[in-house]
């Protein structure tokens, strides 16, 4: 049986009255990229095949299973929609690679472009009492040009580079609401005064007033109305502690402590939307030092690189409970944070995670060939995934790049330089609140809040007299790139040991799949050399780690978990490991 995506897509601002489009979809390959002279955008057409949506034609969990690259696909479907009355429809998509059409009863209704980042649009115009025509069109051309991740470019697998997932891989759906609706929001917290604060955005304009209600323990605490200025709004709200000695609410993996809000829009005295959502009271930022910091206290990060792919669904969570349980594992295993690697991941996964107690790095999906098109196409797929991820409070760093993936030049490209640059800022006036990893594992830029170590070594010895501070300017941790950009310096911030390890056992690697240096040719031999690997960082004056990686991704086997994210060894003893302190 194929699985199905049928929960609320969208858990951290959720709506009540909403309409599921998962499920079975009519679809088609359009090779030729001739499918709108052939009239397939006006819904009249049926498509001769049938794909089981929010999963790609690439994977099994579609119905398909086709991993011949298609350029461009369609899809269609039919939806009995009932009166709509005084109430308008949004059409929302949690993700859809790369660029996506939307018509509605043969209308053209949506356009998005970039694969990562949610998206949504009022179809109210479009919609009618009773059967509705959706028809969706994607264009994901093999281009290393577009923001891609870890989707291979070049027609097959290679090296960590995987199958792609076209098209839409995330949930899609209809919501529902009255004159206005909040179009955007941000929400971030205040420890140091006990309050938060943001920026309300409503769709249309219509709204003239906003209730804040915040809830802790399901006990009401704060209630504020206040007028809107136009479609943007700042606010702020104060709480009051509830002890005069201690944080009793904070947030952390420890204490995963969340307050409930509800934000309702009106319109000339009547309700128009209601959202709802919740935050955590946590700080996380550097300290005079220069050191990372969570609620102005040390804070060791402990991660797991954690790419997101399932092997019969790719890059889509079989489901939410999934993403619970590779947290849970996770944490049973002795991490307290993943760094999402190449990837924006399903709403469900920083909603655990913020519940659980469980830290994210949120990560930019590269592009891999620097011009000018990429450089648009990555800083305006970048703000609209910050947009979304500072409202996670489970997030507390950024990634927007990754090993000057698509900078190869970085090194001395005084361009790549300022590109680099540019999207720490560019991050930083979004989100001044988290830091930012700028180019995470080497080159780091002269504007970075962490400067990032990635160390294939396969033993720990060594590192501490290696990984002294005085030597950074000059180091070249993986042998062939420099920790430094040339003209950047190291100046005292946080440095995270963010990518090592990466053993695979000798029984898996064989063929086309990896694991990085020799493989472990026992379980007893893995354990020793991860053994070794700990000891050795934590040795060194890090502020934490990242371990490569939690699962077996396809030809990459140098996963915690298998493929099927089952684990390998005695989760009890890597637990026991994970936590070594010198």
């Amino acid at each position: 049986m194929l699985p199905q995506r049928k929960e609320y897509p969208r858990p951290q601002f959720a709506r009540d009255d909403w309409m599921s489009l998962n499920g079975t979809w009519e679809f088609c390959f359009d090779d030729k990229d001739d499918g709108q002279r052939r009239g397939l955008a006006s819904g009249k057409k049926a498509l001769p095949m049938s794909i089981n949506v929010p999963f790609t034609y690439e994977y099994p969990a579609s119905g398909i299973g086709d991993r011949t690259p298609h350029g461009v696909v369609w899809y269609r479907r039919e939806q009995e929609i009932p009166a709509l009355g005084a109430r308008r429809a949004l059409l929302c998509c949690n993700g859809s690679d790369y660029e996506t059409d939307i018509w509605v009863n043969g209308e053209h209704a949506v356009f998005h472009r970039g694969g990562f980042a949610p998206f949504s649009a009022d179809v109210t115009p479009f919609l009618r009492t009773g059967k509705n025509v959706f028809v969706v069109r994607c264009r994901d051309a093999l281009d290393p040009v577009m923001p891609r991740g870890k989707q291979s470019w070049t027609g097959e697998p290679f090296g960590c580079w995987y199958v792609p997932n076209t098209g839409i891989w995330q949930s899609i759906w209809l919501e529902f609401y009255g004159a206005d609706c909040i179009a955007a929001r941000s929400l971030l917290p205040d420890p140091e005064h006990c309050s938060f604060a943001g920026e309300l955005v409503t769709l249309r304009g219509v709204a003239d007033e906003a209730e804040i209600a915040v809830r802790y323990a399901d006990k009401l605490c704060k209630r504020v109305r206040f007028t809107l200025n136009g479609r943007h709004t700042p606010y702020a709200v104060c709480l009051k502690e509830e002890s005069e000695v201690d944080e009793l609410h904070y947030w952390s993996p420890e204490h995963p402590n969340l307050y409930n809000v509800d934000f309702t829009l009106y319109a000339k005295g009547k309700v128009a939307d209601v959202v709802h959502t919740r935050f955590g009271m946590r700080k996380i930022g550097t300290d005079v030092d220069g050191r990372v910091r969570l609620n102005d206290r040390p804070y060791y990060q402990r991660l797991i690189l954690d790419q997101g792919y399932w092997k019969e669904s790719g890059l889509t969570p079989p489901s939410a409970e999934a993403l619970r349980r590779d947290i849970t594992l996770a944490k049973a295993m002795g991490f307290n944070g993943a760094r999402k690697h190449q990837k924006f991941e399903d709403p469900y996964f920083y909603y655990y995670a913020e519940e659980m107690g469980f830290l994210a790095w949120c990560e930019m999906p590269s592009a891999y060939r620097f011009c000018v098109e990429e450089i648009a196409a990555v800083s305006a797929q970048w703000q609209e995934i910050v947009a979304e991820a500072q409202n996670f409070t489970s997030v507390v760093c950024y990634v927007p790049l990754n090993e000057s993936w698509g900078v190869r030049k970085l090194l001395t490209d005084a361009r790549q330089q300022d590109f680099a640059r540019a999207l720490y800022r560019l991050t930083h006036a979004i989100d001044p609140t988290r830091p930012v990893s700028t180019n995470d594992g080497w080159e780091n830029s002269d504007e970075t809040d962490i400067v990032s170590v990635h160390d294939y070594a396969k033993l720990g010895d060594g590192f501490a007299e290696k990984y002294m501070p005085q030597a950074y300017d000059t180091i070249y941790p993986n042998g062939g790139r420099r920790l430094m950009q040339r003209g950047a310096y190291y100046a005292g911030q946080s440095v995270i040991f963010s990518e090592f390890g990466g053993i695979a056992l000798q029984k898996d690697a064989s063929g086309q799949n990896w694991g990085y240096n020799d493989a472990a040719k026992s379980e007893e031999e893995f354990l020793a050399r991860y053994e070794s690997l700990m000891r050795g960082i934590a040795a060194c004056d890090f502020d934490g780690f990242c371990y490569t990686q939690l699962t077996d991704v396809q030809q990459e086997v140098n996963g915690l978990l298998d493929e099927e994210h089952n684990p390998k060894f005695a989760v009890e003893k890597l637990c026991a490991l994970t936590q070594i302190k010198v």
